[in-house]
């Protein structure tokens, strides 16, 4: 593809987001007209309710006339209005065809409703109107956050994007240069001979820092473009993520706080009616039932559901937002990137245990609880609904009367606004926190992702030390401690030739004694001489070089301590080992600075190997300090967790029968003084009689000296006999 075909895709996936970002807003502004529409529909209803009751208690003396004229103006209105409120509707239908046969009823019916039930709508109504404003106040705080969001995401598109496309320029004119430096080759091959040699030189030199600056400049913008690329796929997940959660959980959470207190308000008015009505109207005991049916039957997740599927089009989620890479780019844990993912995945991992910790608290769902509990038990306040055993004349207060349930009202309706004030702060809240949880989910879920792919395909360098070392070291462990010239005399080049090739092939051709000492160690040192890099990398080599003497355990402990986890892990294994053999000195004359001489060159070298020889001896002081102070250099097991060495390794079989015998020990006379090197081993002197238990390896004996368990060294003692 060329370079216009890439920017005209650019330009077309900013196009559609640009779209996707239009019918957004377009689709957010139309719920909230929605939303406006039905509180004025819900308003317009508690308004025909008050009216209906308050004409009923004024028609009253005129009952069964007006009340047939009544009945019919509001089946009328009922048919002409948006049927969003199901099961209010089905009340409204049940109600006007009950109240045909009411016109001969008794007129303290009209007395209630034209005080009691109609200042209770009237209280309806305002609640309606204020938690509809403040409902529409947080719905429109989740709009701007979606909003936000879809924003931020695409202005990493674009940055994605602009970087992408400076890598691709770069990348030209990187190959533009390697065009021109294979022109000027072959045009100096062609005149050479009339060339001068400074000419030459001048010439190759300026070409190679032409190549240079290109190619730095193509690592720069590779690394901008991967940065880039990995914000915008975050960026991409949480904004899936809020949509998902505003248009699956927030929009039915917005609709029910503007239904809050609606329904139950009709269902507390419609059974202070129904109280009235079963006190003097017992014969219409068939009529009321049917009502009081219809009444229990108010829903409002029901009419809630049946707005959404109603007016599906502006409620249902959108389309997701698309990746749309460039040449078939993922998000991927690449090197240079790898820390600050994994940094950033680790503080996501904080950040969204606290947020969910905070959201899914118990004892804030609980306070949610019992403050939506007593909210609408103050709203369905009992003064509405008198008991049924009171006569009605007894039931009201004369206008002039006591002003304490008045007080008491005033009371309760400043306690209501209170609790509504401290229910819609929690809600906005909870859905602050869950909308934040789920987008940091969405992004951590895509950083655990990436990162275990990039931890999959580097498995063998992350979890454990390379099989061919770990084998080497360990039978040279049991094998070769005491052998002389250890590391320093070469051993067969077919059998290391053999050796290797087996490693090679997935094998452990250690797995008994049977190879050669020598061709064991050159296979270990063959392995570090090969890699490429070098065990130490190549940006460290003059660094280390560079420790002063007194201060040089300490320097290289801050130079090493930047080093990847799997390479410390490595290092202190095999610089521990070291150690353990440096410690035979006295038998295999491998002194620190011998076993520095042997593994000095393939550990630590540099890009130039011009100078390789004139540094080797401050190579070999270095390597040697590192042999002498191990422990102090590399971090431990509980600082950088991975395998240690262990200076006591077993077979893999230990010998649980000596000589085809069995035997419960084997008693032996020490032919030299010994004394021990590690806890785990025994210290004896020439002549003393020692008892032996079993074999820990052909260089070891697990036994006892005076009564004192431990490892005792096999060509220090001569055995004696056995003791059945």
């Amino acid at each position: 593809m060329t370079s216009h075909g890439k920017l005209r895709r650019e330009k077309g996936s900013l196009a559609e987001y640009e779209s996707q970002m239009k019918d957004l807003r377009a689709q957010l502004g139309e719920q909230m007209k929605i939303l406006d529409s039905q509180v004025e529909v819900k308003q317009q209803q508690l308004s025909d309710l008050s009216e209906f009751l308050r004409r009923r208690g004024d028609i009253e003396s005129e009952y069964a006339r007006a009340l047939d004229k009544l009945t019919e103006r509001f089946t009328h209105k009922t048919k002409k209005k948006e049927q969003w409120g199901q099961s209010v509707c089905q009340v409204w239908t049940v109600l006007l065809t009950q109240t045909r046969l009411m016109s001969r009823e008794h007129a303290s019916l009209g007395d209630t409703c034209c005080n009691t039930l109609t200042q209770r709508l009237t209280h309806s109504t305002e609640d309606t109107h204020r938690l509809h404003k403040r409902s529409k106040e947080v719905g429109t705080q989740m709009q701007d956050e979606l909003l936000k969001v879809t924003t931020e995401l695409q202005t990493a598109l674009k940055t994605y994007n602009q970087y992408h496309t400076d890598c691709l320029i770069a990348e030209g004119k990187l190959k533009e240069a390697e065009r021109l430096e294979e022109r000027q080759t072959g045009k100096s091959a062609e005149l050479g001979i009339g060339q001068s040699g400074s000419q030459r030189r001048s010439s190759v030199k300026k070409m190679e820092r032409l190549m240079e600056k290109r190619h730095g400049r193509v690592q720069e913008t590779q690394l901008k473009c991967t940065k880039a690329r990995n914000d915008y796929l975050l960026n991409l997940a949480a904004a899936n993520a809020a949509m998902n959660k505003y248009y699956l959980q927030d929009v039915s959470t917005l609709i029910d706080c503007c239904d809050l207190g609606f329904h139950q308000s009709v269902e507390r008015v419609m059974k202070c009616y129904l109280t009235n009505r079963w006190r003097i109207l017992k014969t219409e005991e068939s009529g009321l039932k049917q009502l009081e049916t219809a009444v229990t039957s108010l829903d409002q997740s029901g009419d809630r559901d049946a707005l959404l599927q109603q007016h599906d089009t502006a409620f249902c989620l959108p389309f997701r937002f698309n990746y749309h890479p460039h040449e078939g780019d993922q998000v991927s844990a690449e090197s240079q990137v790898r820390y600050e993912l994994e940094t950033r995945f680790q503080q996501l991992q904080s950040r969204l245990a606290a947020v969910t910790l905070e959201t899914e608290e118990v004892s804030i769902i609980k306070t949610l609880k019992a403050t939506l509990t007593a909210l609408l038990d103050n709203m369905g306040d009992s003064d509405s609904n008198p008991a049924p055993d009171v006569p009605s004349n007894q039931s009201h207060e004369p206008p002039g009367g006591s002003t304490a349930p008045k007080l008491a009202l005033a009371k309760r309706r400043a306690n209501q606004q209170e609790t509504e004030t401290f229910y819609f702060t929690k809600v906005k809240e909870f859905l602050t926190s869950s909308s934040l949880s789920s987008k940091l989910q969405a992004k951590h879920d895509l950083l655990q992702d990436a990162i275990q792919k990039g931890t999959l395909d580097q498995v063998a360098c992350l979890s454990q030390i390379p099989v061919v070392v770990e084998s080497c070291i360990r039978f040279i462990n049991l094998h070769g401690l005491h052998h002389e010239g250890i590391f320093r005399v070469p051993g067969s080049q077919r059998e290391v030739n053999l050796i290797r090739d087996a490693f090679e092939r997935g094998e452990d051709p250690l797995s008994d004694s049977e190879c050669d000492l020598d061709s064991v160690a050159g296979v270990l040192k063959l392995y570090f001489r090969g890699l490429e890099p070098p065990l130490f990398p190549y940006d460290s080599y003059n660094q280390l070089l560079d420790c002063s003497v007194t201060e040089k355990a300490a320097q290289i402990k801050a130079i090493v301590s930047s080093f990847p986890r799997p390479l410390l892990i490595v290092m202190r294994y095999l610089f521990a080992f070291l150690n353990h053999v440096s410690q035979y000195s006295d038998e295999n004359m491998m002194q620190p600075y011998n076993l520095a001489v042997c593994f000095g060159p393939s550990l630590l070298r540099g890009v130039d190997s011009d100078d390789a020889v004139a540094q080797q001896p401050q190579v070999n002081e270095l390597v040697k300090t590192m042999i002498l102070q191990h422990d102090v250099i590399f971090p431990s097991q509980s600082e950088v967790p991975g395998p240690v060495y262990e200076k006591h390794m077993t077979l893999e079989q230990e010998y649980c029968v000596f000589m085809q015998v069995k035997v419960r020990a084997i008693q032996a006379v020490a032919m030299f003084d010994y004394v021990a090197r590690s806890p785990a081993e025994l210290s004896f002197k020439q002549g003393e009689l020692l008892i032996l238990h079993s074999k820990a390896s052909c260089d070891w004996w697990r036994g006892e000296v005076g009564g004192v368990k431990g490892l005792i060294p096999h060509k220090y003692i001569s055995l004696y006999t056995l003791i059945s």
